[in-house]
């Protein structure tokens, strides 16, 4: 029952009435320092009192907790020396991370807490001292990986085509090598070797990122921005697609262009992936991934109804026309490509002069121009302007979500030889097993002296103002240029005790 009115109290909305309470009930805990400690029973969720009031948000509740938890090591003048409990923060032993929590939870106030101490001062000592190092050399790695690839690709095995010619419009001169013929030469072992490390590389892809989608659940790891849900869905379907394309190879199948040409769209794709690493480019990603999948999936409905209309007009307008002299609608397919370039202004709407084209071909050109072009077009530019301002106020934040959200990744992807624990153990200080952070901490008595003299200044301004408003009121009868003198007078004095005021800071800086 103490343990769930501890977890009831951190979701109360007046937080000094909430801290007060569960101050009392600890009191009355006769487990305050065991495994039985009202603090560290967790609810149905696996959350802790602590991580209950980071998912939330609850910065008042989470400072209040942390005070209780620091151990003040020394002090001389000004500057002190305290230990912070990081035992529940600190990702690297936890199951169920406080610092994932944080970032995957959908209340914009949890992220808040990552700027506070000593959340801030950990995700910046794993981040600067091994997150960072190892995230470029990843970064590196992966594109020296997808170099190798795409040379594979392009230098895929070919032959000259032998058969003769379906149709004039056929403008096909090479085709796809069988397996007895594909590897041959010097030139093919090494575009084997290429392809055994591409296959390789796609496997392991496929080993890191599925344990991650059975402990997360696939709706919460592909569904976060800031965890980067979309590269995720990227990158698996970039390792699929490279299984498959060596399955076709293996088999002899042609078609392998359909896979592979997916595959390198999809992995170079994933190159801004590592944009988060940098914080100039870390936020221009969640600003793209929202625009994909936010403006541009509304409006991709809009641009299919109007392109699947506008389409068959022109397909129905050109069916009986030679398609030698205007090509560009001879098919459905075709018009529905060309249709598509139409709306994206990729190119200008075609026409032959040399020969009489439909009057109807005209009309439904120019509705079309005015619908595409300038109304939808436009609509969708506004959409993205208002996501990027959006994005933009919340970048330092987002920033911030990233990074630790990338410490996290690499944490867990990573041998623990390669990332050893940080903090001090509480050991060497008599606090048994628990692990703390030193954080240095500097007191400037100069601060508070002239906080105290601003709030003087302001009290003696008040008291000025005050003493006119009395005079104003005393004097209601006289005449109005008496009014004027006493309010002059006033502001006057105002004024001097001010510019006194700020002479004293100023000698005192």
């Amino acid at each position: 029952i103490g343990n769930t009115v501890l977890h009831i109290l951190v979701l109360q909305p007046n937080k000094t009435f909430a801290c007060h309470m569960y101050s009392l009930i600890l009191s009355y805990d006769r487990n305050k320092e065991g495994p039985g400690s009202l603090e560290l029973i967790p609810n149905n969720e696996g959350l802790s009192p602590f991580k209950l009031a980071g998912v939330e948000g609850n910065t008042v509740m989470f400072q209040y907790l942390m005070q209780k938890r620091k151990q003040n090591l020394w002090s001389f003048g000004p500057l002190s020396t305290v230990l912070y409990d990081i035992t529940e923060i600190d990702s690297w032993a936890e199951d169920q991370s406080f610092l994932e929590l944080i970032v995957s939870t959908k209340k914009r106030e949890a992220r808040q807490i990552l700027d506070l101490t000593p959340v801030k001062e950990l995700v910046s000592l794993k981040w600067n001292m091994y997150g960072r190092p190892y995230f470029c050399f990843l970064a590196l790695f992966y594109i020296l990986y997808m170099v190798c690839f795409t040379m594979c690709c392009v230098y895929r095995p070919l032959k000259p085509r032998t058969g003769n010619r379906t149709s004039s419009r056929d403008n096909t001169i090479y085709v796809q090598k069988m397996l007895q013929e594909s590897y041959v030469e010097y030139e093919d072992e090494l575009r084997l070797v290429g392809e055994l490390i591409t296959v390789i590389g796609a496997v392991v892809i496929l080993v890191l990122e599925i344990p991650d989608i059975l402990r997360v659940g696939a709706a919460k790891y592909f569904g976060q921005t800031i965890l980067g849900g979309p590269f995720h869905i990227i990158v698996i379907t970039y390792a699929c697609m490279i299984l498959v394309t060596m399955v076709m190879r293996l088999t002899s199948t042609t078609g392998e262009v359909v896979p592979m040409s997916f595959a390198l769209v999809l992995g170079w794709c994933n190159v801004m992936y590592f944009a988060r690493g940098f914080q100039m480019l870390g936020p221009f990603t969640i600003m793209i991934q929202k625009m994909i999948f936010g403006d541009l999936m509304r409006f991709c409905w809009l641009m299919a109804v109007v392109i699947l209309g506008f389409a068959s007009a022109f397909y129905i307008i050109f069916q009986t026309e030679n398609p030698e002299n205007l090509g560009q609608f001879y098919n459905y397919p075709m018009s529905l490509f060309t249709t598509f370039e139409l709306f994206l202004t990729i190119i200008d709407g075609p026409a032959n002069y040399d020969v009489d084209l439909p009057f109807m071909y005209s009309v439904v050109y120019f509705a079309f121009a005015i619908i595409a072009t300038l109304l939808m077009l436009n609509l969708l530019i506004a959409m993205m302007g208002d996501t990027h301002w959006r994005v933009a106020h919340e970048q330092d934040e987002l920033w911030r979500a990233q990074v630790v959200a990338t410490t996290v990744m690499l944490e867990r992807k990573l041998p623990r030889c390669l990332w050893p624990r940080s903090g001090i153990c509480g050991r060497e200080f008599g606090l048994g097993d628990r692990w703390y952070l030193r954080i240095e901490d500097r007191v400037d008595p100069n601060k508070h002296k002239m906080m105290r003299y601003t709030e003087a200044f302001k009290a003696q301004d008040r008291d000025n103002c005050d003493k006119g408003s009395e005079k104003l009121e005393t004097s209601g009868d006289t005449l109005c240029k008496k009014e004027l003198s006493a309010l002059s007078l006033s502001r006057s004095t105002s004024r001097t005790s001010s510019h006194r005021g700020w002479e004293i800071l100023r000698r005192n800086t």
